[in-house]
């Protein structure tokens, strides 16, 4: 998996490692050279020194040596170079995010021109700029970018050009006659990159595949897939596989499984899935309950390095586009074979958990099991009967028991979550409805009922018992899911953000989830709490997979992981092969558990990192296409006027979210009424320098849409009134500032009560635990050093 484990069956003969490499060169005070480097591991071996060289050169292309003209290689840190990724932006300018962390450096246009949005770079520090920001200065391009680039093509003046859909990328591509491969003028294109840019030249490339007219149906989906370089295609080996299939499970399969045909486990989904992962169901069991989650056996079907693996590992994840999804697995598994279907045999791995009448996880037994869904049933039908609708309540009569079951569950395992004190979040989500012709024909909400809430609480307890069980055996590794607590800079905001509103944070330096909490139960009746919650949303880290158990934060959860979706989530994979090892283990070799892994180290901390990539790659990809369809819907309100709220505040204007649509548009500051602006980061406002007319976040507005940009998904809004979520009107200046300031209370946690001892000592064991798992980490380092 590891770029070394690629690279070690190469070598017919015994090579030094990287970290080999690069003990020499750190114990040199100056670079070494090549012929230094085989004297001093003693390489005699012609073969051996082709494959060290092969080494160096891939050292360098990762960043880790830097070759100098003086034909010797050194350390990038030992230079003052920095490795890390150009962030492009529509202005010309940039940014290079380190890969250590770090604020980002600036780099000038003049510097961006040899280089594109997503290079990998060496750049080294030149002082801060005008606005005191770190500089940097482009030493060497490490590794470049994809070379395809999605965009329009244009032909000005018997020149052709595309101009990328990615506004970071703000380069334009020539393409010569004999590259246009057949595109016309407007359509959308991808054009592969044939000659980089420099200082003096625009970069050169040639169309390599027409996608479609700018507006037609599903482009923006195209667009967004090859942006993202989101993988659509199964390898040859993986379509030959999955043809010879059965569409049943197979006899052989059933051996060495428990039997839970007869167990009435339901499927409780949205209307429009067509894979269903996780079953359930529960029993009274004398003063607590019985829990069973079974679960897609995935790792059955896909065996760890096999074409299917790959292909699935490539992708991480499935990505859920509007009417439109590209699967982590192929349809014949994701909504066959490994999919719960009603009254059909299929495999699953079970997670049968005891739980006390105060929703305490007491044991949990894992195991491989044949099933057969009783029922497929819908969240919206669930609520229904347990709201007593008759009609639902007499065509489901076979499950209303195990229906209340879960219900009855499910109150007990809410109150643990509020005893706890979870951060719960009220969020609304948005649907497109779509006409025959796949245009949007109104934007709704989607609404969670108790049915969610159910199967939610059900895949937590089942997440945490496998978490629980991987973190008692260590041997079995695999990835956790951790949410670790908000960052100093983004607790230090979020609290001035409060503040403005009257509102404080408890907790000091270390606030608890219970801190938060707090907070959104004040404001859950406030006009502003929509907004509040998203701020809050936004103070927090984004939560990712690591082997490493740092627990979840947002969850008031000490250890927590994700094993319920293994049709759509790798992660959940690499947790059922690991569970299916440590069974094997425990139960002997001749145990048929097909699928079993166990996955060393260094490679959990690959799988984590490019995991949690793909997650990131797919939510961008979701919000640009959410995006792009909003400014069409939006195209044929050019004109109206919309109610909102002030959802963000910078310094070049304000963000407005409409009322019940919940799109987002900007009202320039230059659109603003006719005086100067200025910025306040730390209140979130714009204040007038003549008027004192005052724009803070919160405040209601209307507004009229002045135009829509569809190519850089931007909705243009002009501002007609606003007012303080209070009802007041926004013409206050200075004294109004003062009168909003709150005053300074005590925090009244600080006092010396023996529930704040206890939080203290809580947080005390939380930091004790996080220094445990960076002496975890340091440890893994060092071994993997030795070796």
């Amino acid at each position: 998996m590891t770029k070394e484990n690629k690279q070690q069956p190469e070598y017919e003969v015994e090579i030094p490692s990287r970290e080999e490499l690069l003990g020499a060169v750190e114990a040199r005070l100056k670079p070494i050279t090549f012929d230094e480097i085989l004297e001093r591991f003693q390489l005699t071996d012609e073969r051996q020194h082709i494959g060290v060289k092969r080494r160096l050169r891939a050292m360098e292309r990762d960043g880790q040596l830097i070759y100098t003209k003086a034909n010797a290689y050194g350390l990038p840190t030992r230079m003052n170079l920095i490795k890390g990724r150009i962030i492009g932006h529509r202005d010309g300018f940039g940014f290079c995010r380190p890969d250590d962390g770090g604020d980002d450096l600036f780099i000038p246009p003049k510097q961006m021109y040899s280089v594109l949005h997503g290079d990998i770079v060496l750049v080294q520090e030149q002082g801060k700029d005008p606005k005191g920001r770190r500089e940097g200065r482009i030493v060497r391009v490490i590794e470049s970018r994809e070379m395809s680039v999605v965009g329009r093509f244009f032909v000005d003046h018997d020149l052709g050009i595309v101009v990328p859909d990615d506004s970071r990328l703000n380069q334009d591509i020539l393409i010569p006659d004999e590259a246009r491969n057949g595109a016309r003028h407007g359509q959308i294109v991808v054009a592969k990159i044939t000659r980089r840019p420099n200082r003096r030249t625009s970069p050169v490339g040639e169309v390599t595949e027409i996608l479609g007219d700018h507006m037609a149906p599903g482009m923006e989906i195209e667009i967004a897939i090859r942006e993202h370089d989101i993988p659509t295609e199964w390898s040859a080996a993986t379509i030959e596989y999955v043809d010879k299939l059965a569409e049943e499970v197979p006899k052989e399969a059933y051996k060495d499984r428990k039997d839970l045909r007869e167990l009435p486990l339901l499927t409780i989904d949205g209307e429009d899935s067509r894979d269903f992962d996780d079953a359930v169901y529960a029993e009274p069991e004398g003063d607590g309950w019985r829990l069973w989650v079974a679960i897609a056996d995935v790792s059955y079907y896909v065996r760890p390095n096999t074409p299917l693996d790959k292909d699935a590992l490539e992708r991480g994840n499935s990505v859920y586009f509007p009417n439109f999804v590209v699967p982590m697995l192929p349809e014949k598994l994701s909504n066959g074979l490994c999919s719960l279907n009603p009254d059909v045999d299929r495999l699953c791995m079970v997670a049968e958990m005891k739980i006390s009448n105060r929703g305490k996880l007491l044991d949990a037994s894992f195991y491989p099991a044949v099933m057969k869904s009783h029922a497929r049933m819908t969240y919206t039908k669930v609520a229904a009967i347990l709201e007593g609708e008759p009609k639902l309540r007499q065509e489901y009569e076979a499950v209303l028991t195990p229906i209340e079951n879960l219900h009855s569950l499910f109150k007990v395992l809410k109150k643990a979550r509020q005893g706890r004190s979870a951060i719960e979040f009220e969020t609304l989500e948005t649907r497109f409805i779509f006409n025959a012709q796949r245009k949007i024909e109104s934007i709704e909400p989607v609404r969670r009922n108790v049915a969610h809430t159910i199967i939610e609480e059900c895949m937590i307890m089942a997440n945490v018992a496998t978490a629980r069980l991987i973190e008692k055996h260590e041997e079995a590794g695999a990835l956790f899911r951790v949410h670790e607590p908000p960052s100093s800079e983004r607790l230090t905001n979020f609290r001035g953000f409060l503040a403005e509103l009257g509102l404080n944070l408890k907790g000091g330096d270390d606030p608890s989830t219970r801190d938060y909490s707090e907070v959104l139960e004040q404001v859950r009746e406030r006009p502003d709490a929509e907004l509040i919650q998203t701020m809050l949303l936004r103070s927090m880290q984004q939560a990712v997979y690591t082997p490493d158990n740092a627990g979840h934060f947002g969850l008031a959860l000490d250890e927590y992981s994700h094993f319920t979706s293994p049709i759509r989530r790798y992660p959940d994979l690499v947790l059922h092969r690991a569970i299916k090892a440590l069974l094997k283990e425990q139960q002997g070799p001749n145990q048929a558990l097909e699928g079993a892994w166990m996955y060393p180290d260094e490679q959990l901390d690959e799988l984590g990192e490019h995991c949690s990539m793909t997650e990131r790659r797919a939510d961008d990809a979701t919000r640009q296409v959410d995006e792009w369809l909003k400014c069409e819907y939006m195209q044929d309100h050019v004109g109206e006027e919309f109610t909102g709220v002030i959802a963000s505040v910078t310094n070049f204007g304000l963000f407005i979210r409409l009322d019940d649509l919940h799109i987002d548009g900007l009202v320039h500051v230059s659109n603003l009424d006719n005086d100067y602006y200025h910025f306040d980061n730390e209140r979130h406002l714009l204040i007038g320098e003549n008027s004192r007319r005052v724009y803070r976040l919160g405040d209601k507005v209307r507004v009229k849409v002045r135009s829509v940009n569809l190519d850089e998904r931007k909705i243009d809004l002009k501002l007609l009134a606003a007012e303080s979520p209070t009802g007041k009107d926004r013409m206050s200046g200075s004294a109004d500032l003062a009168e909003k300031r709150p005053e300074k209370r005590p925090d009244k946690s600080s006092a010396p009560k023996s529930k704040r001892q206890q939080k203290r000592e809580k947080a005390g064991k939380v930091k004790a635990k996080r220094a445990k798992v960076e002496q975890k980490r340091k440890a893994k380092k060092q071994r993997s050093k030795k070796n």
